[in-house]
């Protein structure tokens, strides 16, 4: 392993911390303000901001000692660290799902690791007509997205959607810029799509955590893995067997990430009491049901003798 992936490596852990403490303030704050400007005047959303901004420095000084195929997937660790960094701040227990989850994710990271830890730090980066047809297409995949009404899931998508081509023209940034026209609209398009995906992450947790954080930590290094082999022509080493093993890494490793994304049922959580079971409770016919059922018909009604002593009744 060389020394640059060394760098890339270490800086990728500390940036996973920094967004995981972000994720979960985040969420927090979703869960106790209304709307977008309660969530502004909250002094832990800019908190969250803070280590968000710190988390995305970290990555980009990671993008400039190795490639987008090993830092990228490394953004899983996140979730790792979130989930029971919530646990821990909501006071509930992480349950054994979770744990399994942590550990497939961390073996299938593994892999990916053993395949493409050995490359060098980046030398290419994308090509001003290839910077502007990345942010076009993105921008229309995350518009169609936030407009499909599909609630938390598909803002996470988005949002990791965005995070991922912020990362890939971070890396040009990163990566010897010389000052020109072409790194200033760079620079306005990163700064877009971080705070794009800043945003629509901040929407996405609204629904929980679990789910969302889930489905961004995998969108988002797909997005910038695609964009990396398509276009930077990055690969795996060793060949077909580096192929296999980095795509046996990623199987796990999602798998980690769903079984992470199951929220814990009300057991396990602490000063709730568990609702009763359904079939305890007796089922009442719904009102669609009686109306299809209909009246009674005419031959079926007879007639009733209702005969009043004193105060008793009898039918």
């Amino acid at each position: 392993m060389s020394s640059p992936v060394v760098v890339a490596l270490a800086l990728s852990l500390v940036s996973a911390f920094c967004y995981a403490a972000a994720a979960v303030v985040q969420e927090r704050t979703a869960a106790g303000t209304a709307d977008l400007r309660g969530t502004l005047a909250r002094g832990s959303w800019w908190g969250a901001v803070g280590l968000n901004a710190s988390g995305a420095l970290l990555h980009v000084v990671a993008l400039r000692y190795g490639p987008l195929t090993l830092v990228q997937p490394l953004g899983a660790l996140t979730l790792v660290v979130a989930v029971p960094l919530g646990s821990l701040v909501a006071r509930r227990r992480t349950s054994g799902t979770q744990w399994r989850g942590m550990a497939l994710t961390l073996v299938g990271l593994t892999a990916l690791l053993v395949a493409t830890a050995a490359g060098h730090a980046p030398d290419d980066t994308l090509g001003t007509g290839e910077v502007i047809g990345v942010a076009l297409v993105a921008f229309v995949v995350i518009a169609v997205l936030v407009r499909s009404g599909l609630g938390g899931l598909a803002f996470a998508a988005a949002s990791g959607i965005a995070s991922g081509v912020g990362s890939t023209l971070a890396q040009k940034l990163a990566v010897g810029p010389t000052l020109s026209w072409s790194v200033v609209v760079v620079a306005v398009l990163t700064v877009a799509f971080a705070s794009g995906g800043l945003l629509l992450s901040q929407k996405a947790y609204r629904s929980g955590l679990g789910g969302p954080l889930a489905l961004l930590t995998l969108v988002n290094p797909v997005a910038a893995s695609v964009i990396g082999i398509s276009l930077l022509g990055e690969g795996f080493q060793y060949g077909t067997t580096g192929t296999l093993i980095a795509l046996a890494g990623a199987v796990a490793a999602a798998r980690g990430v769903i079984l992470l994304s199951r929220p814990q049922s009300h057991q396990d959580r602490p000063g709730r009491r568990a609702s009763a079971p359904t079939r305890d409770r007796p089922r009442l016919p719904r009102p669609t049901r009686l109306l299809r059922a209909g009246l009674p018909s005419v031959a079926r009604v007879r007639p009733v003798t209702v005969e009043l002593t004193g105060t008793s009744r009898t039918v």
